[in-house]
């Protein structure tokens, strides 16, 4: 699993006209699921999410999780995170999962996040998209499981 965290002061994810996931403060999630991902790499990815120390302190250090500032996340699938462009101009997304196998594990990891306690939007899956959201730093990371 890949995914591309972003903490942020909002985010919303809309399908046509339909609002279909927003948070406030927290984290927008991109998550990329390849053949070999399974049950682990969703307990420890979302393991990771919840306690990942991106949010200041009262010294200003990014020393505070999700869990520990009442941080939001909103979850997207992102099959392009396995992009490969390394031969031609145009990616090979061989490595991403099919959505039949991704599916479920995007709503596991969702369904692990809120049992650790969060609260969890999501995107709608196989949809066209727009991610709208106000990047906090800006900081962003990168997580591979």
């Amino acid at each position: 699993m890949r995914a591309v965290v972003q903490r942020v002061g909002r985010a919303r994810v809309t399908v046509g006209d339909d609002e279909v996931g927003a948070i406030g403060p927290g984290l927008c999630v991109l998550v990329g699921i390849t053949h070999e991902d399974g049950t682990p790499q969703v307990a420890r990815l979302a393991d990771k999410l919840w306690h990942l120390r991106v949010f200041d302190d009262d010294d200003g250090v990014m020393n505070r999780s999700a869990a520990d500032v009442g941080g939001e996340l909103l979850v997207v699938s992102q099959f392009t995170l396995y992009g490969d462009a390394a031969k031609g101009r145009r990616p090979s997304y061989i490595a991403a999962a099919r959505p039949e196998v991704a599916e479920p594990l995007i709503e596991q990891l969702c369904a692990t996040l809120r049992g650790l306690g969060a609260t969890v939007a999501t995107g709608r899956f196989r949809a066209d998209m727009v991610v709208e959201l106000a990047n906090d730093g800006p900081c962003t990371i990168l997580l591979e499981v």
